[in-house]
């Protein structure tokens, strides 16, 4: 599987032609993306979440649409509406941003309870409903949806059976220094690289992604991880079944990015706080103790014999 690893080697060099750095989230978004699964991308403002996703798509070759999500933003804004048509004397469907191959969710929590859920149903159904008329969305099919995990004021939190739903966190952090740097340096000097758009046969790819191997010793070890979330005294709120099948597609996803027709231990261990950190709830008193998500789940990772 030597050339699924170069597959993920141009997306990586392409996007770097207009960001510097973040090449971990760009696997990560190629995992998910093989994975068929939806992302939820942390970050404050400025570090490129938008930059990101729409590079990401455009080297892929697929359409990209941004939704800015705001309190007063209605579920017809996003999935769209029947609307009459004066010149043809008929009323006719106006499909919404929704309908596209890579839709990025920006400030997911801004929007109001009902807008998220219209937003989430999307997400797992794959299709949306216009005045009783059902339609497919479009195939592939990725959403991913920005927080910024600082604000806490004129936000709707998202519910833990809506958090469920996707199927990596991924944060982004602020650059390092010699990557700020560069970025800078890029900025001075006006950057007129074209990025390739590359001939990905995504279709093909999910077949091939379903072919890789899983022993039973993995089956076992992603068992043991998700089940521990669940039964350690500091955790209210434990991973769900969904999470340990999704921890499974992701590692079959990275294994095959990795040019393996296998999965290895190695594949779990990296992805499983990706996957798990915002489905489990800590306990107040042990959060107030500084005790954290990945932390945990760390803890957990290490304190598991790793199969042979």
């Amino acid at each position: 599987m030597e050339m699924n690893s170069k597959i993920l080697e141009k997306i990586k060099n392409e996007v770097s032609k207009v960001v510097v750095g973040k090449e971990d989230v760009v696997e990560l978004l190629t995992v998910a993306l093989l994975s068929r699964g939806h992302v939820l991308l942390e970050g404050v403002p400025g570090v490129a979440k938008t930059t990101i996703a729409k590079t990401f798509s455009d080297v892929i070759g697929l359409k990209f649409t941004r939704i800015q999500l705001t309190p007063d933003l209605m579920p017809a804004d996003i999935i769209g509406s029947v609307i009459y048509d004066q010149k043809l004397s008929e009323f006719r469907v106006r499909k919404g941003p929704i309908f596209a191959n890579i839709v990025l969710a920006d400030e997911i929590n801004r929007a109001s309870p009902k807008t998220q859920s219209a937003l989430l149903e999307a997400m797992q159904e794959r299709q949306v409903t216009i005045e009783g008329t059902t339609y497919k969305l479009d195939e592939p099919f990725l959403v991913i949806a920005t927080m910024n995990p600082v604000e806490h004021e004129g936000v709707y939190a998202l519910p833990s059976a809506q958090l469920d739903r996707f199927i990596m966190r991924i944060s982004i952090d602020y650059p390092e220094k010699e990557e700020e740097l560069n970025l800078l340096r890029r900025k001075h000097v006006e950057n007129t690289e074209n990025i390739e758009k590359l001939k990905i046969e995504l279709s093909e790819i999910y077949d091939e992604v379903k072919k890789v191997a899983v022993s039973d010793a993995i089956f076992d070890y992603i068992y043991e991880i998700v089940s521990k979330t669940r039964n350690d005294e500091r955790v209210r709120l434990g991973a769900s079944p969904r999470a340990a099948e999704h921890l499974l597609i992701t590692s079959k996803s990275l294994a095959y990015l990795r040019g393996r027709d296998y999965v290895v231990p190695d594949d779990v261990k990296e992805l499983a706080h990706y996957v798990l950190s915002h489905r489990i709830i800590i306990k107040p008193e042990y959060g107030m103790e500084g005790l954290s998500k990945e932390g945990l789940i760390k803890e957990i990772v290490d304190g598991i014999e790793v199969p042979k």
